[in-house]
């Protein structure tokens, strides 16, 4: 039992006892040493305002006068999640650059305050959890929060849009239906209403956002899903075809252990080597996560992706042919 359950089980106890408890009997209840009692009588009754009277000879009960009035804070954290809130806390401080922190600093302040609270007055070293960004790019602040008003306010959008496949910029009409926080970059599912489709986009490649009056066009979370989630990675549409790829047995260990795809299938092969298949629309995504196995994985199947890896392979080798 830890602190947070012995200290509602404390309150539990005195709350349903009419006399004192002695301490012989609460080290019984809650499973703890005579100086652990003593420790969470003393935060319970100095944290927590809790009106406990009595002594350890004669035992601990509630003040009979205030007992009704006495509760528990609403918000009362176990060891587990108050690390988690931590943890939180930290990659709060770092998603999105500084596109966040202005709309989270009350609530960051409001975390700050429980975690001081939650440590009797001590400070959480916060230094030592890292939050490590990793390929995250720059993004305009009020096209994200523009985006984000539009997609939880329902209304429909425009913005200009810069296709990083052809650098050339056009205006975009769409009903928001979706942000995406994926591998350290913020995107947006939307219908483009000018195209008549669902459409994926980079919200870092977005400028002039403006949310219109017009209410956006939902539509349906199976057909999201199936459009949006069926193939590989962030790009969208429906599976054109199943990869199998096979890792050596050096890297088996820690491809196995992964999340590559909500339906992928794996199995181990009898010479330690791991086979993994998973469905895609549009190989690019798939064949980076791949080729940064290196020599240890190959694709299998289909040869149209086999063949594609090798011509990358064989340019990205003739780079360092030169001198």
């Amino acid at each position: 039992m830890d602190r947070h359950e012995r200290i509602h089980a404390l309150h539990r106890i005195f709350k349903s006892s009419r006399y004192a408890v002695t301490v012989p009997s609460l080290q019984e209840q809650l499973g703890c040493s005579r100086a652990t009692v003593y420790r969470d009588i003393a935060w319970l009754r100095d944290a927590l305002m809790a009106p406990i009277v009595g002594d350890g000879d004669a035992g601990f009960r509630y003040d009979s006068h205030d007992e009704s009035r006495f509760e528990l804070p609403g918000l009362w954290l176990s060891s587990e999640e108050l690390h988690a809130l931590m943890a939180a806390q930290a990659l709060m401080g770092h998603t999105g650059g500084n596109v966040l922190n202005s709309a989270l600093a009350p609530l960051q302040s409001r975390i700050e305050k429980l975690l001081e609270e939650q440590a009797g007055g001590r400070r959480w070293p916060m230094e030592r959890i890292r939050v490590l960004g990793h390929k995250a790019r720059k993004i305009d602040e009020h096209s994200f929060r523009t985006v984000a008003s539009a997609t939880l306010e329902r209304r429909e959008l425009s913005f200009d849009y810069r296709a990083r496949s052809t650098d050339e910029t056009t205006r975009r009409h769409v009903s928001p239906q979706r942000l995406t926080h994926y591998r350290g970059n913020w995107y947006l599912d939307g219908w483009d209403h000018d195209r008549e489709a669902l459409r994926s986009f980079s919200v870092d490649r977005m400028t002039a956002a403006k949310m219109l009056e017009t209410s956006a066009r939902d539509i349906p979370e199976a057909e999201l899903d199936r459009h949006l989630a069926g193939g590989y990675g962030i790009f969208s549409g429906d599976p054109k075809g199943v990869a199998i790829i096979r890792f050596n047995a050096k890297s088996a260990r820690w491809v196995a252990d992964e999340h590559w795809h909500s339906r992928q299938e794996g199995r181990f092969l009898p010479d330690g080597s791991y086979e993994l298949k998973v469905p895609y629309s549009n190989g690019r995504e798939l064949l980076m996560d791949i080729l940064q196995y290196g020599g240890d994985a190959e694709i299998i199947e289909p040869r149209s992706l086999r063949e594609q890896a090798r011509t990358l392979l064989t340019l990205a080798a003739s780079n360092y042919d030169r001198g």
